[in-house]
């Protein structure tokens, strides 16, 4: 396996400034690219967002909230780095049209998409209205075609790109009460093995990921539904999970910023678990 052009250095790292230049370089792997992030003003899609901005990407951020997506973007630019803030509905075309075109015509192309964002609706189907049914699925499902139907083209532009879409666990297992949500992302799933083999020819890569209990806003929101202290039941969640504790938001980003890095070249079509153990137990 070659270096890479990382640095030789010592035991106590870099030993010149040209080597401390040269291992920095190194975990640049997305300097000169550009990438969009949705769902990307809290939880996994900001630590994706501030992940690939630490390692050389200009990001747009989009997120339905305006001040989250703002907060993102400033904090990015704030650190150095390059962020334009887009404020929208994946779940819109018009939206999702805009998204792309004002991330190319802000940083001149695109290379890297995340569709991150996602809805959870609790219920069983009987109970579960229709309209709550197509906002599960307009947001998770459709919005991921919509983002990836007007990235391509651009990646297209760039010679190739990556995508990863952010499934769930509940693609392959499933809690009560969650027969939307679960839909959605095995359709996730699916939608991920089919755009890989539709657009390899086009050298670009799509893969998915698939959490677990991830302390995001969204988990502590369905804590806050039970009795007791959130914090208290996401901390016994975490004990159902083998490692014995929650996810945090950078451990599932690590994954994404490894499948959308040249690292993971060899690898397209695939579904990365990333539930700290939770779907190989079974029940005693």
């Amino acid at each position: 396996m070659g270096s890479r052009g990382r640095a030789h250095t010592g035991p106590d790292g870099p030993s010149t400034k040209e080597e401390l230049k040269l291992a920095q370089d190194a975990y640049q792997r997305f300097a000169g690219k550009v990438g969009i992030v949705t769902g990307a003003g809290m939880g996994m899609g900001a630590a994706v967002a501030r992940g690939l901005a630490a390692e050389g990407a200009a990001v747009g951020v989009l997120d339905r909230n305006p001040e989250a997506a703002e907060r993102v973007a400033a904090e990015i630019i704030g650190s150095g780095g390059e962020a334009l803030a887009v404020v929208g509905s994946v779940a819109r075309s018009d939206d999702t049209r805009r998204a792309v075109s004002s991330t190319v015509e802000r940083f001149g192309g695109l290379d890297l998409l995340v569709n991150n964002a996602g809805l959870m609706m609790y219920g069983e189907v009987p109970e579960f209205s229709e309209e709550d049914w197509d906002t599960i699925m307009g947001v998770n499902l459709k919005g991921q075609f919509l983002m990836a139907k007007y990235a391509i083209p651009e990646m297209k532009k760039r010679g190739g790109g990556a995508i990863v879409n952010f499934a769930s666990v509940q693609a392959l297992v499933n809690q009560r009460q969650v027969a939307a949500y679960a839909a959605s992302k095995g359709g996730v799933v699916a939608l991920t093995r089919a755009l890989a083999l539709d657009h390899a020819k086009d050298n670009i890569r799509v893969n998915s990921v698939l959490p677990g209990s991830v302390h995001t806003p969204m988990l502590v929101s369905a804590a806050q539904l039970l009795p007791g202290d959130p914090e208290q039941t996401i901390a016994e969640w975490g004990r159902q999970h083998p490692r014995g504790t929650i996810i945090e938001p950078g451990e599932v980003a690590a994954v994404a910023l490894f499948l959308l890095s040249s690292d993971a070249s060899a690898v397209t079509g695939a579904a990365y678990v990333a539930d700290g153990g939770l779907s190989v137990q079974v029940a005693l």
